[in-house]
C-alpha cells in the first residue's frame, strides 16, 4: 500500500532544543568550546555609546562572520540567510528560534565604523592566536613566511595608464575606496601620483601579471606562520612587489615579539627573502637564523670565474683572484663606492688567466654588498640537514594558501581598499586556527 504523507498540522505546544539538534561532532562545538570573546567584547566598549537604543550584539556579528569565512559563505546577504535556515549556525550565533537574524547592510556598517577604528578584526585574531598559544599549538622555534597574490574587486577596463592624469574631482563625493587612495597620498606628502596603471574603482590595487596571463588589479596578503602546526602568527596586506613583501614580514616579526615575546631561531622563506638588506636585518638586527636562498647574480653563466672563486681577506679588505693577484678598493672610488674592489690593469693584462676571468674589460672589478657576512651565514646555511628539512616544512604555508582560496573561496576579494583588503585577509586567516583548535579538542 502506498503510503501518503500528511499535511502539516500546528501544534499548539511543542518542546524544541538546538542543543540536541546539533552533532556533538561538529566543528562548531569544538570552535564554541574554545571562542571566548569577552575581552573582545571590553576592548570595543568604549566605541559604543552609552545612551540610545540598543545595538546589534557585536559578538554575534563577529560568529556570523567566523561562519561565514570557515564554510566559505562570500556573501553576507546568503550568510545572514544560512544563519536564519541552519540549526547548527543558530546554535553557534546563540539565536533561539525565534531570535530575528540581523540584517546584512549593519556588517557594513559596523565595518566602516566602529569595527575598523577600534581594530576589531586584529584583537578578534590576536584572542584566537592567543588560545592556540595556550593550548601549545604554537612552539615559537622556528618561523615560515610567504605572500599570495589574490584579485580585487576592480575591473580591468575601468583604469587609466602611465602617465594619464587623473581628475578624482570632489574627495568628500568620491567612493570610500578613493578616499582612503588619497589620503594615503596626503600623509606621505607625495603631492604627485606614481606613474602607474591605476584603477578608478580601487587606485590602492596593484597592476600584476605575476601569476602569467593577462594582467589584473590585487593585493598580496602576507603570512607569517609558526612551523610547529602551521598556525598563522600574523597576517599583513601588501602590494604585488617583492620590496613591499619583504617589509610586510619584517612588520610582522616584530609586532609578534613585541605583542606575544616571540621570537623565532629561524626564518624559512623563498628567495624572495633572500635580498642582501632582509639577510643583513635577520641576522645583524634580529639574531634570527636565515633559512632561505640567497638572492645572488654575482655568478657568471658565460664560463668565467664568479665571484666564489675569488677569496676575501677580511684583514686587509680584499679579495684574492685565484692566480693569486689581489683586488682592492681604489682610494678615488672610496667616496662614492666604498664597496667596490678592483685589481690592477698591469696583473690583468699579464695574467695567464685574463680569458678566463674578464676577458672584454682592462681589469676585473667585484661589487660587495656591506651585508654580504649575513649573505655568506645564509650560503652556510643551505648546505646543512636543517636547511633540508625547512625546505619541506616551508610547504605548510603552500597549504594554507592553497586552504585559503579552494575552501575558504577567497579567489577575489569582496572589499576595497588597504582597509579592505586586510579585514578580509584577517578574517580569513582567523579561521584555520579556529579550526585547528576545534579538531585539537575532538581529537583529545
Amino acid at each position: 500500500m502506498m503510503g501518503q504523507q500528511s499535511g502539516i498540522q500546528e501544534q499548539l505546544f511543542f518542546c524544541f532544543s538546538l542543543e540536541n539538534h546539533v552533532p556533538k561532532d561538529h566543528l562548531l562545538r569544538g570552535i564554541h568550546r574554545l571562542l571566548d570573546l569577552g575581552d573582545f567584547r571590553q576592548q570595543l566598549a568604549g566605541f559604543y555609546s552609552p545612551i540610545g537604543r540598543p545595538s546589534i550584539d557585536p559578538e554575534l556579528m563577529i560568529r556570523m562572520l567566523i561562519l561565514g569565512y570557515c564554510f566559505g559563505i562570500r556573501s553576507e546577504r546568503r550568510l545572514c540567510e544560512e544563519v536564519h535556515l541552519n540549526l547548527a549556525y543558530r546554535w553557534f550565533c546563540r539565536l533561539d528560534l525565534d531570535d530575528p537574524v540581523p540584517d546584512h547592510s549593519t556588517f557594513s556598517k559596523n565595518r566602516h565604523g566602529r569595527f575598523r577604528e577600534s581594530q576589531a578584526f586584529r584583537l578578534l585574531f590576536e584572542t584566537v592566536l592567543q588560545r592556540c598559544m595556550a593550548e601549545g599549538l604554537v612552539k615559537g622555534e622556528g618561523f615560515a613566511t610567504d605572500a599570495s597574490i589574490i584579485k580585487a574587486d576592480a575591473q580591468r577596463q575601468r583604469r587609466v595608464e602611465d602617465g594619464e592624469t587623473v581628475d578624482w574631482g570632489d574627495s568628500e563625493q568620491a567612493s570610500r575606496p578613493v578616499r582612503e587612495y588619497l589620503a594615503a597620498l596626503e600623509e606621505i606628502n607625495d603631492p604627485k601620483e606614481p606613474t602607474r596603471t591605476l584603477s578608478l574603482t580601487d587606485p590602492a590595487a596593484t597592476w600584476t601579471a605575476a601569476p602569467g596571463g593577462p594582467a589584473f588589479f590585487a593585493y598580496c596578503t602576507n603570512y607569517l606562520i609558526d612551523l610547529e602546526a602551521g598556525i598563522i602568527l600574523d597576517v599583513e596586506a601588501s602590494k604585488v612587489n617583492k620590496a613591499a613583501e619583504v617589509d610586510a614580514t619584517r612588520t610582522m616579526i616584530d609586532r609578534v615579539e613585541e605583542k606575544f615575546d616571540l621570537k623565532p631561531e629561524r626564518l624559512v622563506g623563498d628567495t624572495n627573502y633572500g635580498s642582501a638588506a632582509m639577510l643583513g636585518w635577520l641576522v645583524d638586527e634580529k639574531g634570527i637564523e636565515p633559512h632561505v636562498p640567497v638572492f645572488d647574480k654575482s655568478e657568471r653563466t658565460d664560463g668565467t670565474f664568479g665571484r666564489s672563486d675569488f677569496t676575501f681577506d677580511a684583514d686587509n679588505n680584499r679579495y684574492i683572484c685565484p692566480a693569486g693577484k689581489f683586488l682592492k678598493t681604489s682610494w678615488r672610488t672610496k667616496k662614492k663606492d666604498p664597496l667596490r674592489y678592483r685589481a690592477s690593469q698591469y696583473d690583468c693584462l699579464a695574467c695567464p688567466l685574463k680569458e678566463q676571468c674578464c676577458p672584454n674589460t682592462l681589469n676585473r672589478k667585484i661589487v660587495r654588498s656591506p651585508f654580504e657576512s649575513a649573505r655568506d651565514v645564509a650560503r652556510a646555511i643551505t648546505k646543512t640537514e636543517a636547511y633540508k628539512q625547512s625546505r619541506k616544512e616551508r610547504k605548510k604555508v603552500e597549504m594554507l594558501f592553497a586552504h585559503l582560496k579552494r575552501i575558504l573561496r577567497l579567489g577575489k576579494l569582496r572589499l576595497r581598499g588597504f582597509s579592505g583588503a586586510l579585514d578580509e585577509f584577517l578574517l580569513a586567516a582567523t579561521c584555520p586556527k579556529s579550526k585547528a583548535n576545534g579538531e585539537k579538542v575532538d581529537n583529545e
